[in-house]
């Protein structure tokens, strides 16, 4: 017997996409050859985050060498790197007039640096090129090599992210190829490299993790030395990937904000429609506003 998945709840209803703040960065997507997160993973704040005149760039292609049953990025043979990529990255930023760019990629396991030199090459060349802009990376595993991550922090990113994406438990079901304290030890390993660079992760809720595994891993990431997290709503891309468990209400999720804070984590973003890039620049600011 099929159980029918639940009914979406009203609150993750959001507007289409429109404006000409929208049709300016679709405009320089399409001239540029760029790939962003907001399309390839199908985010739904790509309409409002836009209009507002911010969006997370995806380098490295939009091919991803693992195929996660929670993400709508094709799996497929990766692209050839474009060794162009960098400054166009950096172009785009500068006409769009960005103070806080984020840079995320798919992951890239055919590459023997897992894609470091390239997250690299675009943080200096956005620094090059619009020194006022603050850059966030949100980086994959890079197959638990810190060799890469120093490569990457080297660069100077105003925040170094990774998203451990779920509970422990869930990672056979929902991250194939992943390793939950590979991920755990690469964020501790940013701190110990680069200890002025804050580092953040991020939680999909509703795909089967219990309130006591969350807090579990809450508290692993405060151990890790994690800055700030983002938790929200896991939405299923298409019926071939992972089904909904449950839709989390925004208390719950409010709750859960209040008790990370208590275990020490500095900021924390937490809504059903959340993602990792989800106000970015307020998360930076918040951070430091805590700090100060």
């Amino acid at each position: 017997m099929t159980t029918r998945p639940p009914r979406k709840p009203d609150w993750l209803k959001v507007r289409f996409p429109a404006g000409p703040n929208y049709a300016r960065i679709d405009r320089l997507h399409r001239e540029q050859g760029l790939h962003s997160v907001c399309r390839s993973a199908t985010c739904p704040n790509q309409g409002e985050c836009w209009e507002q005149g911010t969006a997370t760039f995806m380098i490295l292609g939009n091919h991803c060498t693992r195929d996660c049953r929670f993400c709508n990025v094709d799996h497929e043979t990766p692209l050839v790197v474009d060794q162009q990529e960098a400054d166009k990255v950096a172009l785009a930023i500068a006409e769009l007039g960005l103070r806080h760019a984020v840079i995320t990629s798919v992951t890239r396991d055919d590459l023997a640096d897992g894609g470091a030199g390239q997250f690299a090459a675009v943080t200096r060349a956005i620094h090059a090129r619009s020194p006022e802009c603050r850059v966030e990376l949100l980086i994959p595993d890079l197959q638990g090599s810190h060799e890469a991550l120093k490569r990457i922090l080297l660069a100077g990113p105003e925040v170094l992210g990774h998203n451990l994406e779920t509970v422990p438990r869930l990672y056979p079901v929902a991250r194939a190829g992943a390793v939950y304290h590979r991920s755990l030890k690469l964020l501790a390993a940013a701190k110990e490299i680069a200890s002025d660079i804050p580092t953040k992760s991020g939680l999909m809720l509703g795909m089967g993790e219990t309130l006591a595994e969350v807090l579990a891993v809450m508290k692993d990431l405060h151990l890790a030395g994690c800055n700030m997290l983002t938790l929200g709503q896991y939405l299923q891309p298409t019926r071939n990937h992972l089904p909904v468990a449950r839709y989390v209400d925004p208390n719950e999720f409010s709750e859960l904000r209040q008790k990370g804070l208590q275990l020490g984590i500095t900021y924390i973003e937490a809504g059903p429609l959340v993602r990792s890039s989800y106000h970015a620049a307020e998360q930076f600011k918040g951070h430091h506003d805590d700090q100060s």
